[in-house]
């Protein structure tokens, strides 16, 4: 009620305000219901944080060379594990 009293104070002049309960005013919608701002002139203000808070969210692209995934083979071929292993795998996914 309070709010629709601030809402419609400048137009009041001969107007007189009623309230009805809820369980008699069936028709009630969501104009009833309108939401006043936050802020300090609103009676219901609610003071937020000083401080905003911001989500941190981080993203690291790494651009890797030709020659790193050349340096990467390599190195599989001088392993003598990773050789075979290797060795094995291009038998077996010759095309």
């Amino acid at each position: 009620m309070l709010r629709w009293q601030i809402a419609i104070q400048e137009y009041r002049g001969n107007m007189t305000i009623l309230h009805n309960a809820g369980n008699i005013n069936k028709n009630a919608d969501s104009l009833s219901r309108w939401a006043l701002p936050n802020e300090p002139v609103n009676p219901a203000y609610v003071p937020t944080s000083a401080e905003p808070q911001i989500p941190i969210e981080g993203i690291n692209i790494t651009d890797v060379g030709t020659e790193f995934f050349e340096e990467v083979r390599e190195s599989y071929k001088q392993d003598r594990n990773c050789h075979i292993i290797t060795t094995l795998l291009d038998k077996d996914c010759k095309m």
